[in-house]
C-alpha cells in the first residue's frame, strides 16, 4: 500500500495548488498495472526527498473532474506543481533512476 497521501477533486485546490511546497501528483487508477508498478518507486523518492518534494496520488476514476481539467489521457501521469502551476509532466511508468533523472531539478 502506498504511503502517498490521496487527494480528490474536493481537496486538490487546497492540497496541491495552494501548497507552498513543490508537489508531484501521481494520476493513477486501481486497474492500471503500470500505475501499481510505479507506486512503490514514488514512495521511495518521496521518503528520500521529503524535504524538497511532496508526492500525492489522485485516482482518476474517483476524481474525473481534476483529471479532465489537466488533460490526463494516459496513466500513470505525474505532474509537478509549483506555485499552483504545472512545471513538469512525466508520462508512463519508469524505473527509479529514470524518474529521479526526470525530477532532478526538484530533488537537488
Amino acid at each position: 500500500m502506498s504511503t502517498a497521501k490521496d487527494v480528490t477533486d474536493a481537496t486538490f485546490q487546497s492540497e496541491v495548488l495552494n501548497s507552498e511546497k513543490t508537489i508531484m501528483v501521481d494520476f493513477w487508477a486501481e486497474w492500471c498495472g503500470p500505475c501499481r508498478a510505479v507506486g512503490p518507486i514514488l514512495d521511495q523518492i518521496a521518503a528520500e526527498h521529503s524535504d524538497k518534494l511532496s508526492i500525492v496520488k489522485l485516482n482518476v476514476d474517483d476524481n474525473p473532474e481534476t483529471a479532465m481539467k489537466y488533460g490526463i489521457t494516459s496513466i500513470p501521469a505525474m505532474k509537478v506543481y509549483r506555485g499552483g502551476e504545472v512545471v513538469k509532466t512525466v508520462i508512463g511508468a519508469k524505473p527509479k533512476p529514470a524518474l529521479e533523472a526526470d525530477l532532478a531539478e526538484f530533488l537537488a
